[in-house]
């Protein structure tokens, strides 16, 4: 009986020595090498309007109910939800994104950049949200300073673009696309950044 219960206790730690090897084999962390990094994928989950407070402006000679006089125009926040797709066999570090919000694809009202930090786990895809805002005065400002040429092209005047776009982007009438799109990752030593071509609608 004795004999049994000792080789009972034989095999079951054994058995604990084979499986924690295996383990420990699995879950080996492979170290990044410019071999064996791999691009990861990045696509556009999602784009919305958080909040919408319909177009209006406001020359600076108009006296407001409340507060002071000014040049102001709505608001459009604009919320992109990326999808991250690590194919590595290791945690990467999301470190960078850069874009260009276009409208009617020739137009950029704004720029966004930021260096936030998120690691993504090995073989995962996880989920990055970046979020912006323009407003009516701000895309004036950038039309008429940049955008002459090409809204001549079109016969708009800036007023004609203004209206077009803070009803039509919520409406998802008018193009919306990401220029200069780049997403920066690390893993090691290693830094990589990926230009990615993005439509949002």
């Amino acid at each position: 009986m004795k004999k049994s219960l000792i080789l009972l206790i034989a095999l079951l730690f054994g058995f604990g020595l084979v499986f924690s090897s295996c383990v420990t084999t699995d879950t080996q962390v492979v170290p990044p090498n410019e071999k064996n990094f791999m691009q990861p994928k990045v696509t556009l989950a999602s784009f919305e309007i958080p909040q919408y407070d319909g177009y209006w402006y406001f020359a600076k000679s108009v006296k407001p109910t409340k507060g002071d006089a000014g040049d102001r125009g709505a608001m459009l926040p604009m919320s992109f939800l990326f999808n991250i797709e690590n194919r590595n066999a290791y945690p990467i570090l999301l470190n960078g994104i850069t874009f260009t919000v276009m409208f009617d694809k020739d137009f950029g009202v704004v720029t966004y950049n930021n260096q936030d930090e998120y690691w993504i786990p090995a073989g995962k895809t996880d989920q990055v949200r970046a979020t912006t805002l323009i407003t009516a005065r701000s895309a004036l400002l950038s039309l008429m300073v940049t955008g002459g040429f090409k809204l001549k092209e079109k016969g708009w005047n800036p007023w004609q673009a203004l209206e077009r776009w803070w009803k039509g982007v919520p409406e998802g009438t008018v193009p919306v696309d990401l220029a200069d799109c780049s997403f920066s990752f690390s893993a090691g030593a290693i830094t990589k950044a990926y230009p990615f071509k993005i439509q949002a609608q």
